[in-house]
């Protein structure tokens, strides 16, 4: 079997962030080939960067067993989906005037570093499809998490009328195909959060009809007990901020709040992040601070890649592929 980019890094990423790279990926292929299991966790603007084309392929080929992402990524995604013509690339965002981002707005593109995602194209076409099928719960006095709304409107066709991308480049249509489970924390933060939000103000939907985050949390608490055992499950941060600090804090609270001193503690860890060390952030500590806080064992193989994810993550999950 070929293996272009084993070889391609194996060859040449040999030391600093590079051999970094490596080890964390080898360390990913060894705890799946014990028997791991792996949750992968998406900040910033993973989806908007495209990273579903590899990562739909970890999905299907199961590599992920559960992931936690903000609510940007997960409705980013479906917005590519069905707009991504009506996207604008910025190459030079950096030279930008106030005047031409306001430019931008007025054009209804709201940016995200170079990419601008169109609004009537990408958050309307979703929000007529969506509001039917929280209106829907809402009339039945049913209630879901918002994840699992998105799966129902992919499953549903809906969408596909839309499709601008090839369906196996969406990493949420190979999420929903397998009812991956997934915590969105924070979710209110999003675009779909927000409409969500002016529906229930407005009281045209009831705020109880969407689960919470602290349901999310036990429902991560209720997986991660009944899959911890054996090798454990692993630990694949992008990234920093609720994403990652959300789902891994379910080990703490299990052995500390919950007095459930059996639980065994992650058993990998690796994160992507640019985020210097120091200054008091969480995306910047290191993996050791996390031994402190009852999250990781003094054992566990901890990897950080101090680098751009949209670089190192296709990388990293190309040679995972590759190797098992």
């Amino acid at each position: 079997m070929s293996k272009p980019i084993t070889e391609f890094i194996e060859k040449y990423y040999l030391h600093f962030n590079a051999a970094a790279l490596v080890d964390a990926s080898k360390g990913y292929v060894a705890h799946l080939k014990d028997g791991g299991k792996m949750m992968i966790t998406l900040a910033g603007a993973m989806s908007t960067a495209e990273l579903g084309k590899i990562l739909a392929e970890m999905i299907r080929q199961d590599k992920v067993d559960f992931i936690s992402c903000t609510g940007a990524n997960l409705e980013e995604d479906l917005m590519n989906l069905v707009a991504h013509s009506h996207y604008e690339r910025v190459p030079h965002y950096r030279d930008l005037t106030p005047q031409e981002e306001w430019d931008l707005l007025e054009r209804g593109l709201n940016r995200v570093t170079d990419t601008c995602i169109p609004e009537e194209e990408a958050f309307r076409r979703l929000q007529k499809h969506i509001y039917e099928i929280w209106k829907d719960a809402d009339n039945k006095g049913e209630r879901y998490f918002p994840h699992e709304y998105m799966y129902k409107m992919i499953l549903s066709g809906v969408l596909e009328q839309y499709y601008e991308i090839p369906r196996e480049n969406s990493w949420m249509i190979a999420a929903a195909e397998k009812n991956l489970p997934i915590v969105v924390p924070g979710w209110e933060d999003s675009t779909m959060g927000n409409i969500f939000a002016s529906y229930c103000i407005k009281g045209e939907l009831k705020f109880s009809t969407m689960k919470s985050g602290i349901e999310y949390m036990a429902y991560l608490a209720d997986w991660y007990t009944k899959n911890s055992s054996g090798k454990g499950v692993g630990f694949f941060q992008i990234g920093g901020g609720i994403a990652g600090d959300f789902p891994i804090c379910v080990v703490p609270m299990l052995y500390q709040d919950m007095e459930m001193h059996d639980i065994p503690f992650w058993s990998y860890f690796c994160q992507i992040s640019d985020s210097t060390t120091s200054y008091g952030s969480y995306s910047g500590a290191v993996p050791n601070e996390k031994i402190t806080w009852g999250k990781l064992d003094i054992t566990t193989p901890k990897f950080i890649v101090e680098s751009d994810a949209t670089i190192c993550a296709p990388l990293m999950f190309s040679y995972i592929l590759e190797n098992s």
